[in-house]
C-alpha cells in the first residue's frame, strides 16, 4: 500500500510539471506570436513611412530652387538618405521588438561597416567628394568645365562620377574626388565672357593700321558688346616684332564664334589684306522680345546684367 501511494504521488508530480511546462510554453509561444505581430505592424509602417517621407522631401528639394529647374541629383541623393534612414531605424525596432538584443547587431554592423569602409575608402572618397560638389556647386549640369586637363560639357553629376561631353563627342568618366581635388574652371558659369586674342607684329609693319583693323573688325562684329567695348594695346615690345592683344565682350555662347573670327582677321591684317576683303561677319543674334518696360532696345550692357 505504501509503494502504491509513493507510485500516485510521483505521477501526480509528473502530471503537474507537465501542465506547467504546458502552460510555460503556451505563454511563450502566445508572447512571440504578439511580438511577431507587433514587428510586422512595425516593418509595415517603416516601409510605408519611408517611401512616402522620401517621396515628401524630393518634392521639398525640389521647391527649394524657386523659379529654377529642381536639381534632380540632390533631390535624388537626399531622399534616398531619408529613405535608407528610416529603414534602418524600423529594421532595429522591429528586431528589438521580437527579442533579439540590438546591442551585439549594432557592434557587429559597426565592425562590418569598418572592415567595407576600409575595402571601399576609395570609393567613398569619391561619395565624400560628391556630396561636396553638391553643397558648394562649383558646376551643374550642362555646364562646360576644365578639370585635370580634360575639358567638356557635363552631362552626368552623381555622388561617385562625374562624365563629360567633350567637343568632339568624346565621353570622359572622371571620378568626383579627382575632380574636387583638382582646379575646376567652369567656363558657362557667367553669362558673358571676355575674347583674348593675341598675336604679333613684325617691326617694319605699319603698327598703326593693323591695329586700327583689327579694332574695327572686333567693333563691327554684331556679336560683340558694345559696352564695355571691344579694346586693342600693345603688350610686348621685342627687336623684330610686337605683340598686340585684342579683347572683345561677349555673350559665353559666342565665345568660340567671336575668337575664331578675330584670329582669321588679326591674320589676314596683318599679312596687309584689306578690311573689306576679309570673310563675312556673322549674323547678328536674334534677340528675345523685350519686356513692357519702356526699356530701349538694343544689344545688352555688360554693366546692366544682374550679378552672377
Amino acid at each position: 500500500m505504501q509503494f502504491d501511494s509513493e507510485v500516485d504521488q510521483r505521477l501526480r508530480q509528473t502530471v503537474l510539471g507537465d501542465e506547467s511546462l504546458l502552460h510555460k510554453f503556451t505563454n511563450a509561444a502566445g508572447d512571440l506570436a504578439v511580438n511577431l505581430v507587433v514587428g510586422a505592424v512595425i516593418l509595415a509602417l517603416t516601409l510605408w513611412a519611408s517611401a512616402w517621407l522620401a517621396g515628401v522631401t524630393q518634392k521639398a528639394m525640389g521647391r527649394l530652387g524657386g523659379r529654377r529647374a529642381p536639381d534632380l541629383t540632390l533631390q535624388t541623393f537626399v531622399s534616398s538618405m531619408v529613405r535608407y534612414g528610416i529603414l534602418v531605424i524600423g529594421f532595429v525596432a522591429v528586431l528589438q521588438q521580437i527579442g533579439v538584443k540590438t546591442t551585439s547587431i549594432v557592434a557587429v554592423l559597426g565592425a562590418a561597416s569598418l572592415a567595407v569602409g576600409l575595402a571601399l575608402q576609395g570609393a567613398l572618397s569619391n561619395v565624400a567628394a560628391g556630396v561636396m560638389i553638391l553643397l558648394f556647386r562649383p558646376y551643374r549640369v550642362g555646364d562646360v568645365i576644365e578639370t585635370g586637363g580634360k575639358k567638356g560639357t557635363v552631362r552626368t553629376l552623381d555622388l561617385v562620377i562625374t562624365e563629360l561631353a567633350t567637343a568632339d563627342n568624346l565621353k570622359i568618366v572622371i571620378p568626383n574626388n579627382k575632380v574636387f581635388g583638382d582646379v575646376i574652371v567652369n567656363h558657362s558659369h557667367h553669362a558673358r565672357r571676355r575674347v583674348d586674342v593675341t598675336f604679333r607684329v613684325a617691326a617694319s609693319a605699319d603698327l598703326s593700321a593693323i591695329m586700327a583693323g583689327v579694332l574695327a573688325r572686333a567693333k563691327a562684329n554684331p556679336l560683340a558688346l558694345d559696352d564695355p567695348a571691344p579694346t586693342v594695346e600693345v603688350v610686348l615690345l621685342a627687336e623684330s616684332a610686337v605683340e598686340v592683344m585684342v579683347n572683345a565682350w561677349v555673350r559665353t555662347a559666342d565665345h568660340g564664334a567671336v575668337q575664331a573670327d578675330l584670329l582669321l582677321a588679326a591674320r589676314l591684317i596683318g599679312a596687309g589684306q584689306p578690311l573689306s576683303d576679309l570673310p563675312p561677319l556673322p549674323e547678328a543674334p536674334v534677340s528675345p522680345p523685350e519686356p513692357a518696360t519702356g526699356r530701349p532696345k538694343g544689344r545688352r550692357s555688360l554693366r546692366s546684367r544682374p550679378t552672377a
